[in-house]
């Protein structure tokens, strides 16, 4: 479901979340912003110098031929700007409102950009199974900080999926689903400045980038620190635990 550019009411944001488990925001950042934090994101990139690819072996059934993936955790530790981001109020009021908690704490966060011509695609999964949680209230946001049409590999969702609960992802340890097949699920193009949200039940995956531009996304994970997780995992990303909206009622913090 795609929401007017206009920020729209949060409660109706919350309503389409919770029928059909994600909402594109269009427009959450302005296209100034966005061009900003993609030159950001490619120079960070280019600053550090990361080789790794942290392409799943599992994609390679969605592409003709060997794939690329740049990406880095945790880009608020290496340039301030992205930490602003992370406490901006017309996100955290968002994530906050689709959760139904007036709470939202930081999980983790991953920069990603799908290079040009062979971008590498992510298979359909559930966020599920790489960090459970008892209750639940887990979601991502994924910021667009350029136009992301079907042909760079926008990201695809199914609707109401994440109605069914955690399902049975592949035994071997990459935690793609078998079924349904990826054609099954609906394109999200988006436009520089978009930010879609889900949840971590709601399957989803994204396509082989084939054009002549990159595409350039940051993935910010985050939940409700009431919702106490059941696998101690992804404790080495850092900062998980920040609060970006509220408090932490429980005092846990980083788990």
């Amino acid at each position: 479901m795609t929401i007017t550019s206009e920020r729209p009411e949060l409660s109706s944001l919350a309503q389409q979340y919770a029928d059909e488990g994600f909402v594109l925001v269009k427009g959450l950042l302005s296209k100034e912003e966005a061009a900003y934090y993609r030159q950001r994101s490619h120079d960070l990139l280019a600053q550090l110098n990361r080789n790794d690819d942290p392409t799943w072996k599992s994609a390679m059934g969605l592409s003709d031929g060997a794939t690329r993936l740049q990406h880095l955790h945790d880009a608020q530790f290496y340039d301030a700007e992205f930490a602003k981001l992370l406490v901006d109020p017309r996100f955290t009021d968002v994530a906050a409102a689709v959760m139904g908690v007036d709470n939202v704490q930081l999980h983790h966060t991953k920069l990603f950009v799908k290079p040009p011509e062979n971008g590498s695609p992510f298979p359909l999964h559930q966020d599920h199974p790489f960090f459970p949680h008892k209750y639940h209230r887990v979601g991502a946001a994924i910021f667009h900080f350029d136009d992301a049409p079907e042909e760079k590999g926008c990201v695809r969702v199914i609707p109401g999926s994440h109605k069914d609960g955690p399902r049975e992802h592949s035994p071997e340890g990459s935690f793609h689903l078998l079924e349904p097949s990826f054609d099954a699920a609906t394109p999200q193009p988006a436009e520089a400045g978009d930010v879609l949200f889900f949840t971590y039940l709601t399957v989803h995956g994204s396509g082989v980038n084939t054009s002549n531009e990159p595409r350039t996304t940051w993935l910010i994970q985050y939940r409700d620190p009431a919702d106490p997780p059941t696998v101690k995992t992804h404790d080495h990303s850092l900062g998980q635990g920040m609060m970006l909206r509220g408090v932490d009622p429980t005092g846990r913090s980083a788990v």
